[in-house]
């Protein structure tokens, strides 16, 4: 199957740290090469993949911003024009409009955001499309989609290590935005009595809030603060940490450091909020806490998160969110797809690789 990818031109395909829509494109296209699909990756040269890389920009254009994306999206469509593709995969929501460019080819679109007004309008205008949702919440949250059905991510278990015991410490990996909560991350860790590492950034929009509840608890004793960390960093904290802490504030549509931890053998321990009933396998994998009070509990020494087998959480993690099961997802997807396309339209030759 000849397959049409394209990401976004914000950051490197796989991210060097931030970017979890650009993971899971790298994830997806180097699953799909393995299983001996052709695959070409419309993404910015200093992304590293085994697809064929497409590139405009030479390198990631952060921050985001409207105008390179409509450049890259509309010159990945006009290479695509010109080229022979089975199906279309899509993970900007303005390359919908570009796929107009190839009527006959399906296109198929992963939802990797909240549910956002001006979004959902837009998408009422592509009801031809194959929309991936990323949790089962998501969906239900989101307008109704003709073809729509859920995929949970995966990831490469190989990359993540699993330890028998852990350190004392606990985790925090996600933007300094209150919608993760990495303020009340670091007050249940203090109400237990237990060290806390914490991962992230600040995104403008969330400048102020970050200044306000988490650069002042930064300083605090317990707390150690990494920085934006990668894959590299991410795999010894997860590895040794007594759990991931996750009180989200929102809908969170899935949650990458959720399985990355689960897939490290570290439980994580989460509000019930957005993705995280559907990931987290109370005893198992996690638990679920009501509160900032019930979440103390399970975390403080001698409580419940004591009680998880790491080796079992990851071996759990491995049957639910490997990329195998994840790939294999998307190929069926793919195939109800393309079946659904009207017949008789020809295949489209591929372009010359553009250099990097």
């Amino acid at each position: 199957m000849r397959i049409g990818i394209v990401s976004t031109p914000f950051v490197s395909v796989p991210p060097r740290d931030y970017g979890g829509t650009e993971l899971i494109v790298f994830e997806l296209a180097d699953g799909l090469v393995e299983q001996g699909h052709d695959v070409a990756l419309f993404a910015t040269g200093d992304s590293s993949t085994r697809a064929t890389l497409y590139s405009l920009y030479n390198e990631a254009q952060w921050p985001p911003s409207p105008c390179p994306e409509v450049n890259h999206v509309s010159w990945a469509f006009s290479q695509i024009a010109r080229g022979h593709f089975d199906l279309v995969h899509v993970h900007s929501a303005l390359a919908l409009g570009m796929a107009r460019l190839v009527p006959q080819l399906p296109v198929v679109y992963t939802l990797h955001h909240e549910t956002v007004a001006e979004f959902s309008d837009f998408y009422g205008h592509f009801p031809e499309v194959h929309y991936i949702a990323i949790s089962e919440n998501q969906r239900r949250l989101e307008i109704p989609l003709l073809h729509c059905e859920v995929i949970h991510h995966g990831l490469d278990p190989e990359r993540f290590e699993c330890a028998d015991a852990a350190d004392d410490y606990v985790c925090y990996i996600g933007r300094f935005t209150e919608d993760k909560g990495p303020h009340i991350a670091i007050d249940v860790a203090r109400d237990a009595g237990v060290p806390i590492r914490i991962a992230g950034r600040t995104h403008p929009p969330d400048r102020e809030f970050a200044a306000r509840e988490v650069e002042p608890r930064l300083s605090w004793p317990h707390v150690t603060h990494l920085g934006c960390i990668g894959v590299p960093q991410k795999i010894p904290l997860l590895r040794q940490a007594r759990a991931l802490l996750a009180p989200l504030q929102w809908e969170e549509p899935f949650g990458l450091a959720m399985i990355e931890a689960m897939l490290s053998g570290c439980p994580v321990v989460a509000f019930p909020r957005g993705s995280a009933p559907e990931l987290i396998e109370p005893g198992v994998t996690g638990f679920l806490a009501e509160s900032s009070a019930e979440m103390t509990e399970v975390i403080r020494p001698g409580g419940a998160v004591e009680s998880i087998d790491r080796r079992q959480c990851r071996a759990r993690a491995v049957e639910r969110f490997s990329r195998a099961r994840f790939v294999a997802d998307h190929l069926r997807l793919y195939e109800r797809a393309m079946a659904q396309t009207c017949a008789g339209n020809g295949a489209l030759e591929p372009p010359e690789p553009c250099a990097a």
